[in-house]
Formats: C-alpha cells, structure tokens, sequence
C-alpha cells in the first residue's frame, strides 16, 4: 500500500460517490449530504469558528480513509465540555485557541470519526491520518487536538494510542428489545413508570393535540419555515446561537430525504411545535425541538413518546435523543457511555488534564452505577 495523506479546505473537493463509500448509511452525520450541507449553508466557517480542514487517505489515487477535521476558535457547538481548561490556560497567559477537533458540528451523537471502509488496513490508515494531524498541529502550534463521540472502534484505536488521553461521559439512549408496538413496551416498565407515563400522554391528547411525521420527501417549504421559526425560538430563549439555517434543513429534505423524521404537533388548527430527528439504518437521532407555546407534557411526547413509537414501528434498534437529560430515564433512557480522546501539547497541562481526566472517569462510573438503580424497566439486569 502506498498511502498519501493530503488535506483539503472543502468536502466540495471530492465526489459524493468517494467519501459515502467511506462513511456509508448506517450513520447519517458523516454522510457527505449532511457534512457538505453544513457547508453550503454557513453553519461552519469562520463566523462560527468552525474552519474545515479534513484529512485524506489515498492509495494509487484511490480514497481508502478520511478523518473530518476542524480548526476551532471556541468550544461552542462540540457538548464535551473544555470551557474550564481553556480558562486554565487564559490564567496562565497561554493560548488554547485555535485547537483542532473532529467531530459533527452541533452534534453530540456517536459514530465512526475515523472513515476507513477497509477493516484489514483499519489500523495502517487510522495511524498515517493521525500521525499526519500531530504533525500538523505540531506545525500549527495548536494547544491540542480532541475527537468527539468516538464509536467503539475509534475508542479502542485511541485508547491504545500512546498520546491519547480518554474521556468518559454519560448519556441516555433507548433500546429497542422487539418491542411489538409502544403498548408491549409500557408493559416491560414498572407499574409506576408505566402509568406515569399513559398519564402524560393522556394530557397531551386531552389538549387536543394532533401529531404528523414526515420524512423528507413529505414535508414543504412551509413545513421548514415553522419548523426553523421553532428552531431559532429555543435559541433565544436559552440564549444561544442558532447556528442552522432554513436553507440547511431544506437543502438535508433534498438530498437526504428518507432520513429525516420531522415530528409537527399542532393545535386547533395551527403548528405549535416540532422536533427534528435523522435516522440511520437501525438508529434515530434526536437533535432539534421548538414550540410556539407551551402545553404540558409536550415536549416528553413531541421529543421521546412519538420517536420511541416511530422506532417501534420502523424497526429501529435504537433511539438516542441528544445530549444530558436525567429526566430521560423515566422514560426508558438508560444512561450509555460516551467516550472522546484528547492530545495536549502542553506537558505541564497536559500531566494536569490527566490527572483530572482520572479523577473525573471514577466519578462518572459511580454516576452510571447510581442511575442505572433508578432503571424504570421491572427486570432491572
């Protein structure tokens, strides 16, 4: 094999056809619809700190791997948390920003972050990509380099790696165990959870809410225009920046149509919330909610109820709705580890971020084992 790394400034440097061989189907946010679609739509760049530098693997001009890659000036958008050590380094007249992270902008979900089709040459590719971004960063003068939400593969690879640190979050994730419909499912909860539950539900339908999915192909521009104006309602209220454009929902209904599941609730007559959701072959992904105005228990059925009943009944293996939540477990969520890998060029901060790094994965097992007691199912192993 005669490996060549190059890097480029926009996935429009390669064909759709050559990287979705790498990334393939089962996980929607590495698909070059969704990645070039953040492009084309200004959700990265330098307005928001998020400047494309993707690494690729070539063999006799062939692609066999790729590693999606950003300069950062800020943390905003990656939900692993750094905003702590870049103070650290602010006390100390030392600079943290740019730094380098793979991850999906705005998405704390996992998966593949290392695209190698190849599983024979996974470790051969993983080794000249990453070798080739220290070096970079080395380069750079960068304070550290950090992939996200790394999937199983990726954790195993980095955690081998002698200039990796690993860090553990946590999670909540559905799975589906063949559930029939959402009724079998109630009957695995306890008696509690069950009716609490029915209950919320119930409230919801008494309101007279009505509730469409749609995919892609279904909804209208009219649809995207509710939904964005939701979208950027929840930003305001929390005061954030909604980083997403209209035009990126509608250019993903174009040319990822079947992946999408956009969930409208409407009331007497009127659309008064959605919830954005992307699924992959065997996954849904929760990732974006707003309302006009609140009704209770909304959000529960718009954001969980209706997305655990669109995996029932699709066949969907698994259902992750989007970062923290312990009030998720109530509803069937169990608390799932997340892992990211992170390089520190700093040697003084870097022994400093190992040690908090330590200490910070034996309190996060203690908090998994703590939720896991609260477990809403009746057979709890």
């Amino acid at each position: 094999m005669n490996l060549e790394i190059i890097t480029i400034e926009s996935l429009h440097a390669v064909s759709a056809d050559e990287w979705n061989n790498l990334a393939g189907n089962k996980y929607p946010f590495t698909q070059y619809e969704f990645l070039v679609a953040l492009e084309n739509n200004g959700a990265v760049g330098k307005e928001f700190g998020w400047i494309t530098h993707f690494f690729l693997a070539y063999d006799d001009n062939k692609l066999i791997g790729a590693l999606p890659l950003y300069i950062k000036f800020n943390s905003y958008g990656e939900f692993v948390f750094d905003w702590a050590w870049a103070d650290a380094y602010q006390q100390n007249n030392i600079r943290y920003y740019p730094k380098l992270v793979t991850s999906i902008p705005y998405t704390p979900a996992t998966g593949p972050r290392l695209l190698i089709k190849n599983n024979k040459q996974y470790q051969e590719i993983a080794d000249a990509l990453i070798n080739s971004v220290l070096v970079f960063a080395k380069q750079s003068q960068v304070s550290s380099f950090h992939c996200l939400f790394t999937n199983t593969k990726d954790t195993d690879y980095f955690s081998r790696h002698p200039e990796f640190m690993m860090r553990l979050g946590c999670q909540f994730h559905w799975s589906n165990n063949n559930y029939t419909d959402f009724t079998d499912y109630l009957d695995k909860l306890t008696s509690k959870k069950r009716k609490q539950i029915k209950r919320e539900r119930r409230i919801v339908k008494e309101q007279d809410i009505e509730f469409e999915i749609l995919n892609g192909l279904e909804a209208t521009d009219y649809h995207w225009d509710v939904h964005h104006r939701f979208y950027e309602s929840t930003f305001e209220r929390k005061s954030g920046m909604p980083t997403l454009s209209k035009d990126f929902f509608k250019e993903l209904a174009k040319t990822m149509p079947e992946n999408i599941v956009l969930v409208l609730a409407k009331y007497q007559g009127e659309y008064v919330a959605s919830a954005f959701n992307l699924k992959g072959t065997d996954t849904l992904y929760g990732r974006h909610w707003g309302c006009s105005e609140d009704f209770d228990n909304l959000h529960f059925e718009a954001c969980y109820y209706q997305g655990l009943e669109y995996c029932i009944d699709n066949g969907l293996k698994y259902f992750e709705p989007g970062a923290q939540g312990e009030h998720k477990i109530a509803r069937g969520f169990m608390p799932t580890k997340t892992w990211s890998a992170h390089w520190i060029t700093h040697p003084q901060f870097r022994q400093s971020i190992s040690q908090y790094l330590q200490h910070e994965t034996e309190g996060m097992l203690h908090y998994i084992d703590e939720l896991n007691e609260h477990s809403p199912f009746k057979n709890k192993n």
